[in-house]
Parts: C-alpha cells; sequence; structure tokens
C-alpha cells in the first residue's frame, strides 16, 4: 500500500516552509521495491539487483530477451539512469526505497562511490532569482543554486522574482553544473506522468491503433483523472493490462492532490525523496562485466568501453553480436585505444576526482607516448607561478610536467623538471584504478601521496586527509586501507630504489623487477 505522509513544518518565525517534497511512499513494513533501470549498466545492474531480491519492473525490450523471467509493468518506486557521462548512475525516488538500492548498488566493488544530492529529482518548492546568465536564470533553493530556463517562463524574469518550482535532473557532482529546475509540475512512476495545468491523454510514442486504443483505454478505468492535470503515458503502457493502467493512475492522482494541498497551504507534505549519484571506478566496472557475463555475451572490459563514448558503446555492441568473448579476459587496451583513442599525439585532460564527488582538469597535455600494454606518457607545458603541492619548489615558465599513466594502476607519478631540464621533484598520486578515456584520464584521487623531494628523499604525505575523509564518509574505511597500503608499497620502493642506486647496485636482476613492477622508469 502506498501512503503520503503529512507533517507541518514552521520555520523560527512561525510561517510554513514551501520548501517540502510531495511524494507517495511505499509502506516501510512491506518488502516489494520496484526499481526502473536504464542505460549502459543495465542488464548487469538487473542481475544484481534481482540477486538482491528487489524487484525490476518496466524492462526494455533487451533486457526481456535476456532475462529468463517475466518483468511487471507496474509503477515503479525508484528510478536508475546511467549519468550524462557514462561514468555511473543516478538513483532516485522515495528515501528508504532509494537509499536500499544505493547500498545493494555501493557493493558492487571497491571503487563504487555515492553521494546524495542536495536538491532531489522531483523536489517542489520556492525559488529565488538571484541573477540572469545567458539562457538561464539562477535561482536559490534550499540554499542551493539551481538553474531555470528563461524560454519556459511565460513573463519576465528579474533578480528578486519567486516562482513555485520543480526539480528535473540534478547532476553528478564530477559534472560541475547546476540543477535544472522547471515552473511546470509534473508527477512520475515510470509509464504515466501526471501534469499539472493540462487537460486530456496523451502517449509519448507515435500515433498507432495500440496509442488510439490506450487513450480509449484510460476513459474507462474505475478512476477519474484528477481535474487540472493531464496524463502522459509512456510507449510502454500500450503493453499493460488495466489493473496495472489503474494503479498507476491512483499513483499519480495521489501525490497530485498532495500537491495541490501542499501549494494551496491546506496541508505540508514530509520532505522524503532522495537522490543519490554512484561512480563506478575501473574494478567495479570489472564486476559488472562478471555479472553481466552470466546473462549474455559480455567482452572483457564491457563497461570500460562502453563508458568511453557512444562510438565505443556501438562498437562493444558489435563485437558481442558476432562473437562469444570472455569478460573474464584481459581489457584489449591496444584495440579499444587505437580504436577510439587515446594514442600518440592525442590531447587529454587529467580529469581529478576528489573523493566529495567534485572533479576537475589538472591540465591538458599530449601524449607523447603510447604501448600497446597499457601505458601513456603525457606531458604538458606548464605556466609559472607559486610552488609545486607539497615539493615547495617553485613552480615557472617553461616546466614541464611528465605523466606516466598506467592503466588500471593504483598510483601514477608526475615528473617536474626545469627548461633545462632539472629535476624539481616527482609527486605520486594515490588514486582509484586509472582509466585512460579518448579525451580524458580519470580516476578518484585518495588524498593521501609519496612525493620525491630534488635532493633524493622520499616522504607520504596527507595522511590526515585521508582519514577526515572517512571521517566525513567520502571514502568508505576499506579503500582509505587499500590507498594506504598502495603508498606503503611506493614509498618502500623509492627509497629502495634510490638506495641501491646510491649503493650502485643498480643493474640486479632484483632491481630491474622491483623497476618493472613499480613503472619508475621515469623517476630520477
Amino acid at each position: 500500500m502506498y501512503l503520503a505522509r503529512v507533517r507541518w513544518v514552521s520555520e523560527k518565525s512561525g510561517d510554513f516552509t514551501r520548501e517540502l517534497v510531495i511524494y507517495d511512499k511505499m509502506n516501510e513494513s512491506s518488502t516489494e521495491l520496484a526499481t526502473r533501470v536504464r542505460g549502459i549498466y543495465t542488464t548487469a545492474l538487473t542481475a544484481h539487483l534481482l540477486e538482491n531480491d528487489i524487484e525490476v519492473v518496466q524492462a526494455s525490450q533487451p533486457i526481456q530477451q535476456r532475462f529468463d523471467r517475466s518483468f511487471s509493468l507496474k509503477p515503479a518506486d525508484v528510478m536508475v539512469e546511467t549519468t550524462a557521462g557514462r561514468q555511473g548512475v543516478i538513483i532516485y525516488g522515495s528515501s528508504v526505497s532509494a537509499q536500499r538500492v544505493r547500498n545493494t548498488c555501493i557493493d558492487i566493488g571497491i571503487d563504487t562511490l555515492s553521494w546524495q544530492h542536495s536538491l532531489p529529482v522531483g523536489l517542489i518548492g520556492e525559488a529565488s532569482v538571484k541573477s540572469i546568465e545567458g539562457a538561464d536564470a539562477v535561482c536559490s533553493l534550499q540554499n542551493t543554486e539551481a538553474a531555470l530556463r528563461l524560454e519556459n517562463v511565460d513573463r519576465y524574469i528579474e533578480p528578486g522574482d519567486s516562482f513555485t518550482v520543480q526539480v528535473r535532473s540534478s547532476p553528478p557532482p564530477w559534472k560541475d553544473s547546476r540543477p535544472r529546475v522547471q515552473t511546470g509540475i509534473q508527477v512520475k512512476n515510470g509509464i504515466l506522468s501526471a501534469i499539472r495545468n493540462k487537460t486530456g491523454v496523451t502517449v509519448d510514442a507515435p500515433d498507432s491503433e495500440a496509442t488510439r486504443e490506450l487513450v480509449g483505454m484510460t476513459d474507462l478505468l474505475s478512476v477519474d483523472v484528477l481535474d487540472g492535470w493531464g496524463l502522459r503515458w509512456d510507449a510502454q503502457a500500450t503493453e499493460c493490462d488495466l489493473d496495472t493502467l489503474e494503479t498507476a493512475v491512483q499513483r499519480v492522482n495521489g501525490r497530485a492532490a498532495a500537491i495541490e494541498a501542499s501549494l494551496n497551504k491546506t496541508a505540508r507534505i514530509n520532505d522524503e525523496l532522495c537522490t543519490y549519484s554512484i561512480w563506478f571506478g575501473r574494478e567495479s566496472r570489472s564486476a559488472l562485466d562478471r555479472v553481466r557475463g552470466k546473462v549474455t555475451s559480455t567482452m572483457a572490459g564491457h563497461h570500460r568501453t562502453k563508458a568511453a563514448s557512444a562510438r565505443a558503446s556501438a562498437g562493444v555492441d558489435l563485437v558481442e553480436a558476432l562473437c562469444d568473448p570472455d569478460p573474464n579476459g584481459t581489457f584489449p587496451f591496444a584495440a579499444v585505444t587505437q580504436q577510439f583513442g587515446p594514442t600518440e599525439g592525442d590531447q587529454v585532460d587529467l580529469m581529478h576526482g576528489k573523493p566529495d564527488g567534485r572533479a576537475f582538469s589538472l591540465g591538458r597535455g599530449e601524449v607523447t607516448d603510447w604501448e600497446a600494454e597499457g601505458s601513456l606518457e603525457i606531458t604538458r607545458q606548464m605556466s609559472g607561478g607559486g610552488h609545486y603541492d607539497a615539493l615547495g619548489t617553485p613552480r615557472k615558465d617553461g616546466d614541464t610536467a611528465v605523466t606516466k599513466i598506467r592503466e588500471g594502476r593504483w598510483w601514477y607519478p608526475t615528473v617536474y623538471r626545469s627548461q633545462e631540464g632539472h629535476h624539481k621533484g616527482t609527486y605520486l598520486n594515490i588514486c582509484t584504478p586509472v582509466e585512460c578515456f579518448p579525451s580524458a584520464v580519470r580516476y578518484v584521487d585518495l588524498h593521501i601521496d609519496v612525493i620525491k623531494h630534488p635532493d633524493g628523499s622520499v616522504t607520504t604525505v596527507d595522511e590526515d586527509e585521508l582519514q577526515m575523509s572517512v571521517d566525513d564518509g567520502d571514502i568508505p574505511p576499506e579503500l582509505a586501507e587499500r590507498a594506504r597500503s598502495v603508498a606503503r608499497s611506493v614509498n618502500r620502493a623509492l627509497t629502495d630504489w634510490a638506495e641501491l642506486l646510491y649503493e650502485r647496485k643498480a643493474r640486479t636482476a632484483t632491481l630491474w623487477l622491483a623497476r618493472d613492477q613499480f613503472n619508475l622508469r621515469l623517476l630520477p
């Protein structure tokens, strides 16, 4: 059964707040949880959710063909969709349900990370216009900036104006963009949307006998459409039986009625919507490959390659349609990068993710060396000003930074040199396993790092920042321990390397083994 929880909320002034969410919440005593999944991770996540007793509904045609089971078309409690940029998924729905799906997803791999959004999808509240930037009005909603497209508002807007808005999309934190809001209000459950201040019934599909029949069937349902609200069916609704159609209308009617009561100030609805972003690291994508491989033909590096670009995604589909690849095989780095990039001569960004979800480029450089076994060398020209972090050496015009990347490694070195070629220090960044995408190298920085000073001394830095991130809940304890372990190994290798050089034993078999293992060829 579905309930709407109502709670009166007042601020210090005694006035009612209007920044509250309207939703239909599934009774917490029920074990049913209907989830709709879309995007490049759908097959693997469908299998993973089903294994964890979470029902998947409204399955697409390929999913119905791959799984030896039937899927209900009933309304969804939670939506799971691939994020822009294909790095993970966004999960949204009522708090209890969305959190359960989120908790199931973060168990996929050690480098799966998640963040809760401050403005969940579906939230309704009063937004105040702060400024006009290009085609958008920048608004403040619950102390968070959001963007309202000017062309979607039917009157002139200026700073200080207020609107009742609804959050339509909430980007993942690594996209560094604002949530988008609209003045139109909708209620969605996957197969049906109810739209405020609209009338009639439409189907989001080409006109056909099936769509016309669906519109006619809506009029025959025992539940009427709420006055002042129009209905728009998803194309998949043409496959639903009458009971499912009726349940869908009842669900949107319940939420629509609660919204009307809230906007008319006759009731307040408790804010229980929640949105999470999930970021899948390289190990997590490999784990998803193995899950998917139990269901259908899956190449090694399936999700890693599909996350690169739409063109790469189409290439994966072709390979799997023609062959029967082994998902447990070795990721075909050479084939993938030669086809889609990056290779020698390409320009790439070093996309530096942070444990709190933000991401930014450390700079754009040229791939100056490419090796088929999975390595890139990236050279950047540095501008002057300030000092290199932790190294303390001055940063000057003409300096170069040479970064050696190996796909899947938990760290990478960057060597800084002056214009004359003098060593200014080496910084070894400890991070989640690195991935080399066509236009960017991606990872999440794990704070702790190892540095080699120009005098040859080696130190580990920022251990306290790593622990703070664990305390804040941004880095899971097991991931933090892996970061510490990697840092210890790298520190020990660098120290041993320096000692062996000093003792003039640099050409022993042991040294060459260590040199290959830790990829220290760039370290002076």
